[in-house]
């Protein structure tokens, strides 16, 4: 399979285009030679294939051959909602959850998150997940990228959310009048809002606060899951009932 590089910019059918500076690099650590095939995509939909005609020190020409309309998303839009884990493992959890096919992650900062971020320093890590979420997309064949939101407190963000209704579901990943995974799974419609809390939970506040913007509490069974291991097993396994 030729490498997958990510275009930051709209690709126009034109015969021939310059990497942008970071698909460039990528194609220059990979130590491409002209005449190799690449794939590209630009996150609108679809892929170009394309070859390789120069490359330098200075950048990577390529030359476009064919547009395929290839996709491969999950057939539910799902928006990954969670409290932020320390260290590393957002990180892992960004790589992961976009493997898995989430839309979107929200990362949030609740009343017993370890990890706070805001401004500069929460913006930094924000466009590093987001790089992470690109390069997952390079390497697992998806050609939409996540989109990772700004780094928000868990009320200022409730407060955003539109009345639930329609074909969006809201779950919340708990135990309290929780209902078991498999019977949630069959009521799913085109699109979910999952919500996942930090080490110890989401107080019980907080909780409330959630199910009176329409979230349900569901349980992934009895075992008490990490928090950056909750969310990846939701992911799949709403990945696998709904795969075709």
């Amino acid at each position: 399979m030729p490498p997958r590089l990510f275009v930051d910019h709209r690709i126009a059918a034109t015969g021939s285009m310059d990497l942008p500076t970071r698909a460039a690099r990528h194609a220059q650590v990979l130590r491409l030679q002209p005449g190799e095939p690449v794939t590209l995509f630009d996150g609108s939909g679809g892929e170009w294939s394309a070859q390789i005609t120069a490359m330098d020190r200075s950048g990577v020409q390529v030359q476009l051959l064919a547009h395929g309309a290839r996709e491969c998303e999950a057939p539910i839009a799902v928006t990954l909602a969670l409290a932020m884990p320390a260290n590393d493992r957002m990180d892992a959890l960004v790589e992961k959850a976009t493997e898995l096919g989430a839309v979107a992650i929200q990362p949030l900062m609740t009343e017993r998150s370890v990890l706070r971020l805001a401004g500069e320093r929460g913006q930094r890590r924000q466009a590093h997940w987001q790089a992470i979420a690109v390069a997952a997309c390079e390497q697992c064949g998806r050609n939409r990228i996540p989109m990772i939101h700004p780094v928000r407190h868990f009320d200022d963000w409730l407060a955003t959310l539109a009345p639930a209704g329609g074909a969006e579901a809201r779950w919340l990943l708990g135990w309290r009048d929780a209902t078991p995974w498999v019977q949630s799974l069959q009521r799913l419609g085109a699109a979910l809002t999952l919500l996942s809390g930090p080490e110890g939970g989401l107080s019980d506040n907080e909780e409330d606060l959630a199910r009176g913007r329409g979230f349900v509490a569901v349980s992934l069974g009895p075992r008490v899951l990490r928090a950056d291991t909750a969310p990846l097993a939701a992911l799949a396994a709403v990945a696998l009932g709904t795969a075709s």
